[in-house]
This record gives structure tokens, sequence and C-alpha cells, in this order.
């Protein structure tokens, strides 16, 4: 699965994706479509992905009910597996998140097993602990292994969506887990990586631990992540 999740690679998805070109289409459209998605990396599901997006907004909803943006966020941190509808392969849309261009570390899934033919294990220029990044730089000048995290993140921001910034990070790292849940590449974190880490954590409570058999009504729920949506993500948006 990470053979080909090199620095080549993610650029040229980049270049594919993040213009937003593929559709229009509304935040309910694009959620409806994951009706027709099961994510093959997630061993606690075995229901559509648009499930698991209720479950997660809605147990956020329970805890921090002020937050209706964060209510948002729950419903809309996976939509970015559209790209699975679209074509791409699983294996570069869903899964656990880390950077390229420098030292692949331990703390990743299957490090040891599954990164043999990856090229850039023996490019000298990826091989040091920062690789091509500085030191400190910020999670924002780093380049993440391709997947739903980084798709979703340019669509929000290319259409102009109105989530805080805190949002935005739980939305662009939320499978980052070697960062957020083992501790790992701070020696490329800034002050608001650092300072937003604990948005991640919060937010990755709700996402791990609301996934069960008991699935909501989303149909009685609808209206209420309508006007959400309307009020942060409205209209058609480029995808």
């Amino acid at each position: 699965m990470h053979t080909y999740q090199t620095v080549e690679f993610v650029k040229r998805k980049i270049s594919r994706w993040v213009p937003c070109l593929q559709a229009e289409m509304t935040v309910m459209e694009a959620l409806q479509a994951l009706d027709h998605l099961v994510d093959e990396s997630d061993p606690d599901v075995d229901f559509p992905n648009s499930f698991h997006a209720y479950q997660t907004a809605e147990g956020i909803r329970s805890v921090h009910r002020s937050l209706d943006w964060l209510h948002l966020v729950g419903l809309l941190h996976d939509i970015g597996k559209i790209l699975s509808i679209w074509g791409e392969p699983q294996w570069c849309v869903v899964g656990d998140t880390y950077p390229v261009g420098c030292r692949f570390q331990e703390s990743i899934v299957y490090r040891n097993n599954t990164f043999a033919d990856n090229p850039d294990l023996k490019d000298a220029r990826y091989s040091s602990l920062c690789g091509i990044y500085e030191p400190n730089c910020g999670l924002e000048k780093v380049m993440m292994s391709w997947g739903h995290d980084e798709y979703l993140y340019n669509v929000l921001k290319t259409n102009g969506c109105k989530l805080p910034e805190e949002g935005l990070y739980m939305i662009r790292y939320h499978s980052f887990y070697p960062w957020h849940t083992k501790g790992d590449y701070m020696h490329l974190c800034n002050h608001k990586d650092l300072n937003m880490l604990q948005w991640v954590k919060e937010f990755n409570k709700f996402d791990l631990y609301t996934k069960n058999e008991d699935l909501p009504d989303i149909k009685k729920l609808q209206p209420y992540y309508q006007q959400l949506i309307d009020k942060y993500c409205p209209g058609k948006l480029r995808w």
C-alpha cells in the first residue's frame, strides 16, 4: 500500500485534484455519494461511510453542543473519500497519512513490511530526519502522502468555506496518526501546529470511538446539518 506514495506521485495528485475541476456539487450531494463507499482500510466498520459521518458528527454534538462548526467538521471529515467513487484506488485515498520527502518513521503503520519497494527509500535527498524540509518549518510546508484529508482540505480552501482554522486542521491531519497519536514528526512542527494538536486529538476521539452498528436516522438529522452547510459551505462547490 505504501510502495507508490512518493514525492513525485504526490505532486502528480496535487496537480490532478487540487485545482478542483472534477465536478460541481453541494456538500450534501457529495456526502450522499459516500452511501456507495465502504472504507477497506477500516477494520471497525462494514457499512457505508456516510453513516460514519453522521455518527462522528452526533458524537461531537453531544459533548460540544455550542460549537456548531465542530459538528459540521465531524460530518465533513471523510467526504474526500469521494475520490474512490471517481476511480482512485483506495490505497491512495484512505488509511493513515505521513510526510513524504523525508525519512519514513517507524511510527507509520506497516512501516517494516510495505515500504521496501518505495523508490524514495533509496533517494539520498529524502533519507535524513528532515529530508527536504527545514527543522520546525511547520506542517503547512510539508508534503503529506496523498489521501482524502489533503483533498478535502483543498476543496474547502478553494471554495472559501468559512470553517475556523481549527476545523481545517482537523480535516487536513485527522489521518496523520504518527503525529497526533504516536507523537512523531514533532521536529517538523512549528508553534501553530503544536497549538492545533489539541484540537486534532479532541476530534480523533470521536472519529475513532463513535463507530458502531447502531446506525443513525439520517433523514431525521439532515435538516440540522443542512443549516450548518448553508452557514459554512453554502451552494455548489467545485470538487
